[in-house]
C-alpha cells in the first residue's frame, strides 16, 4: 500500500507509531495458524474477483478492539471503502476456512491501522493516546493499494511489526 500526505507529529508515551512498510488493510486476519495452513488459504488469491487496485482517502482516527480498552488506532477508509468491503466480503471467509482460522462474521470495515497503545498504558496514558488519535488529522492523505499481501510477525520486532511472505499484484 503506498500513502501520501500522511504524517504524524510526535505520539505520547505508550503508544507505538507504525512506520509506513506495515500500513496495510486486513482482508481476513488468519490468526496464529500454522504456516502451512496460511499458504494454503494464499492459494486462494487468484480466484477472488473482486480484487483490484484501488485508490481512497480517510475519514479519520477512531480507537479499534475493545471498547472499554481499545488498542489499536486506526485511520477509517472514505473514499475506497465500498470497493475494500467487497474484496473483504468476497475473500475473508474463504481465506479463514482454508487457513482452519476461526470465522469472523462482522461487517466489513476497511481501516488503516497507524499506531497501537501498548497494553502496560495506565489510564491516563491511555486517555492522552486517545485524545491524539481524535486530534490527528488524516483528510488530507491518500491512499493506492496495488498488490495484496499474506503478512507474518517480523523476527526484528524494533525495525518494523511486519514482513511480507508473498505478494500477488493487483490489475488496475
Amino acid at each position: 500500500m503506498q500513502v501520501e500526505g500522511f504524517e504524524l507529529p510526535q505520539a505520547p508515551p505508550r503508544v507505538r507509531v507504525f512506520g509506513a512498510h506495515d500500513f496495510h488493510v486486513t482482508l481476513g486476519f488468519l490468526g496464529a495458524v500454522q504456516e502451512l495452513d496460511a499458504r494454503k488459504a494464499w492459494t486462494l488469491i487468484e480466484t477472488f474477483q473482486s480484487l483490484a487496485q484501488v485508490q481512497g482517502t480517510f475519514s479519520g482516527v477512531k480507537p479499534l478492539g475493545n471498547p472499554r480498552k481499545p488498542s489499536a488506532l486506526s485511520a477509517m477508509i472514505a473514499d475506497g471503502r465500498e470497493a475494500l468491503s467487497e474484496m473483504i466480503l468476497e475473500a475473508r471467509a474463504p481465506l479463514l476456512t482454508a487457513a482452519d482460522a476461526p470465522p469472523d462474521d462482522r461487517p466489513p470495515l476497511p481501516h488503516m491501522t497507524i499506531a497501537r497503545i501498548q497494553r502496560r498504558a495506565k489510564g491516563g496514558e491511555r486517555r492522552e493516546a486517545l485524545r491524539w488519535a481524535e486530534a490527528l488529522d488524516v483528510g488530507r492523505a491518500s491512499f493506492t493499494v496495488r498488490s495484496v499481501a499474506l503478512y507474518t510477525w517480523s523476527s526484528d520486532r524494533e525495525r518494523r511489526l511486519f514482513e511480507i511472505v508473498e505478494r500477488h499484484p493487483l490489475s488496475a
